[in-house]
């Protein structure tokens, strides 16, 4: 981590420090915040969305120029050509003769990952030991890691499953347990046999198309591939993201907050449907405690809604929110994690705005990988080079029990 992100978390530490002081001085004093007290407060506030927003840009910044470091002393590292140039492998060169689109250069790419076989994980580069250790630099794996930094639901650690080919995938799952019964000697015994069911994941697809000058193909290859990666990968991780929140399920994922129960309904009026202290605490306890001591266990909702949280207290007057004193880690609230998704409800009334709950829960299923194709004829005319990414996914919860709850504001 750099001098200038530690610089801008101290900053952020010491701004929510100094709007903590104003609200806990209105606690002690038993009032409401005075009109200058809530313009401080107000101010204070936006600034820490702003140094939030440059705590990532930088964040971002210094893993694009690790990647870019790493992937250039990767390159001094290979063997020597007789001209003494570095040797290229050969997935590299035919990627590189793709985009530039020289004689011989395979029409299409198929990018997919190393195993054909399905895989069980959460995808996250929080961490090294969490799997960005395992990430190579390549073309692929900007594309997911785009993917994920759009789409919050992809940070609570959902069960990802990657298939070499999109059947549909069928995952059982009980609906009832076994259930036992006192019986009187010599009588019949109860009998309660436990009930299944299936979630069936298919394969939608998504799809996003470019168009780049010849001139920029043939003289910026190099930073050709992560323009493209931005790009594609912004555009389907947008799509794919929203439906894994709210999709119907209908030609595209079924969202989590489709499938997921309502834990809560407030009962404070007069706040337009925002969420109260005591809302927060119900919804974390009706979901139950195996799925609440998980370490998959978040909660998510959009920005502006944690905007109101921050001004929460509990009984004792300590503040439910608390930020981050680590690098990679998320907020917390009331002792759990949290993420924010800009595909979130909004807060308003009757609108279920904040979920809570076990992710783990909520397959994510993804096939191959990105296929990439180009077309020099597309767009002859203007001496164009078309590009186009398809993506293909799908999204369920499986455990319908509970594993997720969710807070709908009050009607009023």
């Amino acid at each position: 981590m750099s001098e200038i992100v530690k610089r801008l978390r101290e900053r952020r530490l010491n701004v929510w420090n100094q709007a903590n002081e104003i609200v806990t001085r209105a606690v002690e004093e038993n009032r409401a915040l005075t009109s200058e007290e809530q313009g401080t407060w107000d101010v204070l506030n936006e600034e820490m969305d702003k140094l939030d927003t440059r705590i990532k840009s930088s964040l971002e910044q210094e893993q694009r120029s690790k990647d870019a470091d790493d992937a250039f002393n990767r390159l001094e590292g290979k063997p020597q050509d007789a001209r003494g140039m570095p040797q290229e492998d050969k997935a590299t060169t035919e990627l590189r003769a793709f985009l530039r689109g020289e004689a011989g250069a395979p029409r299409f790419i198929d990018v997919r990952p190393a195993s054909p076989m399905i895989q069980l994980r959460a995808l996250s580069k929080v961490t090294g030991a969490a799997g960005l250790n395992t990430v190579p630099t390549s073309f692929y794996d900007q594309l997911v890691a785009h993917l994920i930094e759009v789409s919050g639901v992809m940070q609570t650690n959902p069960t990802v499953l990657n298939t070499s080919s999109g059947e549909n995938l069928q995952i059982p799952k009980t609906t009832a347990h076994g259930t036992a019964a006192s019986a009187a000697e010599a009588a019949v015994l109860p009998s309660g046999d436990p009930a299944f069911g299936l979630v069936t994941l298919g394969a939608y697809k998504f799809g996003w198309t470019g168009r780049v000058s010849r001139e920029l193909v043939d003289d910026t290859g190099v930073d050709l591939q992560g323009y493209l990666a931005m790009q594609a990968g912004r555009a389907l991780g947008n799509k794919f993201g929203s439906d894994l929140v709210t999709g119907t399920g209908t030609s595209q994922p079924t969202g989590f907050m489709t499938s997921a129960t309502i834990g809560v309904t407030g009962t404070t009026t007069g706040q337009g449907g925002a969420p109260q202290y005591v809302d927060l605490v119900d919804l974390m306890y009706s979901v139950i405690s195996p799925y609440r001591s998980s370490r998959s266990c978040y909660w998510i909702m959009r920005d502006a809604t944690v905007g109101s949280l921050r001004k929460l207290r509990d009984t004792t007057g300590q503040p439910i929110w608390q930020p981050s004193m680590q690098v990679g880690a998320p907020d917390l609230l009331l002792g759990k994690p949290l993420v924010t998704d800009p595909f979130m409800p909004a807060v308003a009334t009757g609108a279920q705005s904040v979920a809570f709950g076990d992710f783990s829960q909520f397959f994510v299923r993804m096939v191959g990988g990105i296929r990439f194709e180009r077309s020099d004829d597309f767009l002859f005319d203007s001496d164009m080079v078309a590009y186009r990414a398809v993506l293909r996914g799908d999204g369920a919860l499986v455990d319908l029990t509970g594993a997720l709850k969710t807070y709908k504001g009050p009607a009023t």
